[in-house]
């Protein structure tokens, strides 16, 4: 009697998009990998463990197949990379538990964030640290993943499976073959078939995606001290607000809530540089902005456009957050409705190749700052029991000589903006943390 068992049935090639291809090579050399995250505050209750925790997130695990994969370079011929199943995956290298140094408090955990960002990653692209020793008893879970494995909005629908059982799907056989040469050698070529029909409008995305980033040849920004050759260190600090009270703000003038956080911020870094002896009308702001409807723990890679626009500096919030409003609504929907790493990906990764895309970022003029907005959960979540008291991004990126960025995420009715800087090239960091919170505050005015 033949008691083998049956091979599992070959699994949809699972291939890297342009734009995450993009992201690997903007990544490589001795640039800054693009790393996303969150630091997830969590409440412990009687009987919290974290090995206990551990191994429940290593259980959930099975539910989201990306996470247990690598993505593999293939041969010339056959098209992108592709992630496969890693049979030697083991859930040990990618989560551990680490000790928040002395006082255990937001400055330090954000400072273990930074290293666990810039540091390593297993194969997988991705890591969770379970940190302990903070104030008060709390646990953090720090989540950290490579933008070539999800953007903001994909990382985030994988938080929320992995906190949610009712959004996890059922796991699936594991693990499946790789797909073999001539599947994919037959997927790239029908890919490319797909391409030629859409040559048609390969011009017209190309001067979309240019539209919604202010055109070929943009009018030059302001030179200030926010624009300076950075390193490879990066220091986190966080400011919260209500979102209610914001929502409020902005639609008191007929705007959106990313307006008015818009509003804040570029109002926060126009102050600073006063303050530094400079002076500046606008600050040119880079904005991802997400082409997805929906999304879920299995649709990941990076679904978006990028919109650039030179925001008033100067003026009473109100009337720069009409102005805001009025600006981005031109360009909001082009960037959504075409991603530049699908016209110009081949450009971005010969350059990257080639070190001279790291050599534009340090010597651009097009933006002062990069600033992503993601909505979060509006409910409270769980992991492992332990409700999650607040939820911090975190990123980092190669930005060349832009010194400081921010990453926002809503969470439970609370709004919380990290601010992300160079530590040499913004040593005035509490000061803006300060002036921010100043700004926010004048929008309920």
């Amino acid at each position: 009697m033949n008691t083998s068992r049956p091979l599992p049935a070959a699994a949809v090639i699972d291939r890297a998009g342009p734009a995450d291809v993009a992201m690997l090579a903007m990544g490589t050399g001795d640039s800054l990998p693009q790393r996303a995250g969150a630091v997830l505050v969590l409440e412990p209750g009687p009987g919290f463990e974290v090995a206990q925790a551990e191994a429940l997130l290593g259980e959930w695990l099975r539910s989201v197949p990306r996470l247990r994969r690598r993505l593999v370079r293939v041969p010339l011929g056959c098209g992108r990379p592709v992630w496969v199943d890693d049979p030697r995956f083991d859930v040990r290298l990618h989560v551990r538990e680490l000790t928040c140094p002395a006082p255990g408090d937001q400055r330090a955990l954000l400072d273990v964030a930074a290293t666990v960002l810039t540091g390593p990653l297993p194969p997988s692209r991705w890591t969770a640290v379970f940190v302990t020793g903070l104030k008060g008893g709390a646990v953090a879970l720090i989540v950290v993943m490579d933008h070539v494995l999800a953007d903001g909005i994909g990382g985030l629908a994988l938080l929320a499976a992995l906190a949610d059982p009712d959004r996890r799907p059922a796991p699936a056989g594991y693990p499946h073959p790789p797909p073999s040469l001539p599947r994919l050698a037959a997927d790239a070529f029908a890919e490319r078939l797909r391409a030629l029909g859409r040559a048609g409008t390969y011009w017209r995305d190309a001067r979309t995606a240019l539209a919604a980033a202010g055109g070929i040849r943009p009018a030059p920004i302001a030179p200030c001290s926010l624009l300076r050759p950075t390193g490879r260190r990066r220091t986190f600090a966080v400011v919260r607000a209500d979102l209610a009270v914001v929502r409020s703000a902005a639609h008191r003038h007929g705007c959106t809530v990313n307006d008015a956080l818009l509003t804040a911020i570029t109002g926060a870094l126009g102050r600073l540089l006063e303050r530094r002896g400079e002076h500046v009308d606008a600050v040119s702001v880079s904005v991802p902005v997400s082409a997805r409807s929906t999304t879920t723990s299995g649709d990941l890679g990076n679904h978006f456009g990028v919109l650039i626009a030179a925001l008033p500096v100067t003026g009473g919030p109100g009337q720069r957050m009409a102005r805001i409003a009025s600006i981005l609504a031109e360009r909001k929907k082009a960037a959504a409705q075409a991603s530049a790493a699908g016209p110009f990906g081949p450009l971005f990764r010969a350059l990257a190749a080639l070190g001279l895309y790291r050599r534009y970022l340090r010597r651009q003029r097009r933006i002062h700052t990069l600033v992503s907005n993601v909505r979060g959960p509006d409910r409270p979540l769980t992991v492992a029991g332990a409700a999650v008291r607040e939820i911090i991004p975190v990123a980092v990126a190669e930005n060349g000589n832009v010194t400081v960025s921010f990453e926002i995420l809503s969470y439970a009715g609370t709004v919380a903006i990290t601010v992300i800087a160079d530590p040499a090239g913004v040593p005035d960091l509490d000061e803006l943390v300060a002036i921010l919170n100043d700004e926010l505050a004048g929008l309920r005015l």
